[in-house]
């Protein structure tokens, strides 16, 4: 090697040793990334990996004058960084004296003086420990060739088992073998020395290395397959397409042979669907399964009813749309009717309205609507966690977070708990909220909260700010909990997330290029402003003048040679301003959403999840009322005119004829204004009873309504009684 004059060729302490015959050229990757003089001038394809020839002669040039502090030979191209420190030496030398060598930033280097050492508490125990990539013994100190894990508290390696692991997994896969954090973790680990090449994991270059994992299970196996190519044919984007088993995806059905739709996820074959039946965790309403139901005449019946949220058509029209009330469920086993169960006076059909019609939804609505039923069915998967012991809150609303951030805090609190809210000195609580109600309207009450708190900052799409006190206290971590919490436990999402900080959670920051509109704070966009669109150079170097000492602070800093360099300096303030300024909150916030994985499924499932987080809910329509609703029917009442009545009294909300809104029925009976993104628990549901006026109950999500002869009189009775209900709740 030209810097270190050794001829070993170890790839794993010194880097790939290339030899370059044209230059007559030998040298080690790590010594010329190493050297104190020399930086990369060129493109990637350019000289050494972008270090060109004749900087490389002058880098030997150099090194050929100072002599190395450890072997007393010549050729000591690298020096320490530390001020004052004026030792020298090879890199071979420098990894035999222990010294520090950071590839990460400027490539700095420390003597054995000088060089960084973590740091241990005098609590922690002294000892062996097995490290956790080769099992064997390491010894418990604070030692060159020992290093700690800075995510968890028992965690040791060896430095050599460490440097491996990092060259095989690369960046993208090097992390804690405990806790698989990452970014903590290579940044202590990179600050010790330890080179993560950025290459992908040499598992994933193996060729074919995967082959057998890509087969997947492609059969129709339902009792009589429709399809008349075969059970095998598989035809994405139709209804020929194979949808596996959630469960164990080793069965499948073709979406036609099971009436399903092409946006339904959740289809479980007959043996997963017995086996979470006798575990309590399946619902028959769930999603469909094999088709093995009877008709009433005693027939096998080969498909299931489609949906009976799904409108139908009716014989006579291709056009006219009719309908159905929103699941009205058999009184005997509770299952929904089809019309194949039923005579036909027991239809309950009416005129699609426009208001009421998908037709005129726009695409992107529609869109949204997919992504939310996705995130309602993945947020139920998380709910799962959540046991039935339960932790109270008590809660003062008009101290919202204080009285929140103490409960969250409190040593008993556990997030997979069930929560339960006691309201204190709080007047506007009625007596018979229930749990439910009470959870949604702290949770309600925190996502407004943080939303106008100092922790974000930005007019409707938000970004974090930054707030050192906050930073101090750990409150970014605390909001980032509580919003994962929100989520899973049936409160609102909080809607206000901007997509640029939206994609630093799911991809990284370092992934994320941020736009003008991020910038709320007026001075640094008028800056902006000033750079971006000035239109001559002298103009530009003016307003580089003028901000010079926030471009400084910034660390933004650049030669202005021509007017393109405007764009390079722009991108370099938005960076710094919205990203790397608040890098720190960021980290804290991102821990915090990783309670109950919430975190890992928005990584997963970006596209669901940013309906919920970037977007607001959609105002409340009849046809979301009446497909959230299951009415029950009943042999002794009449429940075909109740629920024409009922459909008609949503239909006149909507068109504002009438002094109450859906938001207003909604509260009435569940105590919550909007639908959560994971839905309610218990479904909401309409019973048709012999009493006099409608009852809310809240316990069960369950709205009562009075059998009546006449619409006027249905529709009158509903306006009194929730017009009267809420003013006195809100009194």
């Amino acid at each position: 090697c030209v810097l270190c004059g050794r001829t070993d060729d170890c790839p794993e302490k010194y880097g790939e040793k290339r030899t370059y015959v044209a230059y007559n050229l030998t040298v080690h990757y790590y010594c010329l990334l190493m050297s104190s003089g020399i930086w990369q001038r060129g493109e990637e394809d350019e000289g050494v990996d972008g270090f060109l020839i004749a900087d490389i002669q002058k880098e030997v040039n150099r090194a050929a004058k100072l002599k190395c502090n450890i072997c007393k030979k010549k050729g000591a191209s690298i020096g320490c960084v530390a001020p004052k420190c004026k030792r020298s030496y090879h890199f071979p030398c420098g990894i035999q004296k222990e010294c520090i060598f950071q590839f990460m930033e400027d490539f700095r280097s420390y003597c054995w003086e000088h060089k960084p050492v973590q740091k241990f508490s005098d609590k922690e125990s002294r000892g062996t420990s097995q490290c956790t990539i080769c099992l064997d013994l390491v010894e418990q100190l604070p030692v060159y060739t020992v290093l700690k894990s800075p995510c968890c508290k028992n965690a040791w390696f060896h430095r050599e088992c460490l440097q491996y692991q990092a060259l095989s997994a690369g960046i993208f896969f090097f992390r804690c073998s405990v806790c698989n954090n990452k970014d903590k973790f290579q940044k202590e680990m990179l600050r010790m020395g330890i080179h993560i090449p950025e290459k992908d994991a040499s598992w994933e270059l193996e060729e074919n290395a995967y082959q057998d994992l890509l087969q997947c299970y492609q059969h129709c196996d339902i009792k009589r397959c429709l399809c008349k190519k075969g059970r095998d044919y598989n035809e994405p984007d139709s209804k020929w397409e194979i949808k596996r088993c959630q469960c164990c995806g080793s069965r499948g059905t073709h979406l036609a042979c099971s009436s399903m739709k092409s946006w339904e996820q959740n289809w479980e074959c007959m043996e997963c669907r017995s086996i979470l039946s006798k575990s309590g965790n399946y619902s028959k309403q769930k999603k469909r399964s094999l088709a093995t139901s009877e008709k009433t005449d005693g027939s096998t019946c080969l498909l299931e009813e489609p949906s009976p949220k799904c409108p139908r058509q009716s014989p006579g029209s291709q056009h006219n749309f009719l309908l159905q009330s929103p699941k009205i469920m058999c009184p005997n086993n509770l299952t929904p009717c089809s019309h194949r169960e039923h005579p036909a006076s027991n239809r309950v059909t009416m005129s699609l309205s426009p208001l009421m019609s998908n037709r005129n939804c726009s695409l992107r609505k529609k869109h949204l609507r997919k992504k939310r039923r996705e995130v309602s069915n993945i947020l139920n998967e998380l709910k799962l966690q959540v046991n039935t012991k339960t932790t109270r809150l008590n809660i003062n609303a008009e101290n919202i977070w204080n009285s929140a951030l103490k409960g969250f805090r409190q040593r008993n609190f556990n997030p997979t708990n069930t929560i339960e809210i006691k309201f204190r000195n709080c007047k506007n609580r009625s007596k018979t909220d229930t749990s439910a109600a009470s959870k949604h309207h702290f949770f309600q009450l925190l996502m407004l909260h943080l939303q106008n708190s100092s922790l974000f900052e930005g007019s409707s799409a938000k970004n974090l700010s930054l707030d050192f006190q906050a930073v101090k206290e750990n409150l970014y971590f605390e909001a980032g909990k509580m919003i994962a919490v929100s989520l899973v436990h049936g409160g609102p999402s909080p809607c206000f997330f901007s997509k640029t900080l939206f994609n630093c959670l799911v991809y990284g920051p370092e992934n994320v290029k941020p736009a003008l509109e991020d910038v709320a704070d007026v001075d640094v966009a008028r800056t902006i402003k000033m750079i971006k669109y000035a239109n001559s150079l002298s103009s530009l170097q003016s307003a580089v003048h003028d901000c010079y000492e926030f471009l400084a602070a910034a660390g933004c800093l650049r030669p202005i040679t021509s007017l393109c360099d405007k764009n390079a300096l722009v991108n370099d303030i938005l960076t710094h301003h919205v990203i790397k300024r608040i890098i720190s909150p960021l980290e804290s916030f991102r821990q915090g959403l990783k309670t109950l994985g919430v975190l890992e499924k928005m990584q997963m499932h970006p596209d669901a999840f940013s309906s919920i987080l970037c977007h607001k809910p959609e105002r409340l329509s009849a046809e979301t009322i009446c497909d959230l609703f299951t009415i029950h029917s009943s042999s002794d009442v009449n429940t075909v005119e109740g629920a024409d009545f009922w459909m008609s009294y949503l239909q006149d909300v909507e068109s504002g004829e009438s002094v109450v809104t859906m938001e207003d029925i909604l509260l009435f009976v569940t105590g919550s204004i909007s639908i959560p993104p994971i839905g309610f628990d218990p479904k909401p549901t309409i019973k048709f009873l012999p009493i006099r006026y409608p009852v809310g109950n809240r316990l069960l999500n369950c709205l009562e309504l009075p059998i009546t002869k006449a619409y006027d009189e249905f529709k009158n009775k509903m306006e009194f009684t929730i017009r009267n209900t809420l003013k006195v709740e809100r009194e």
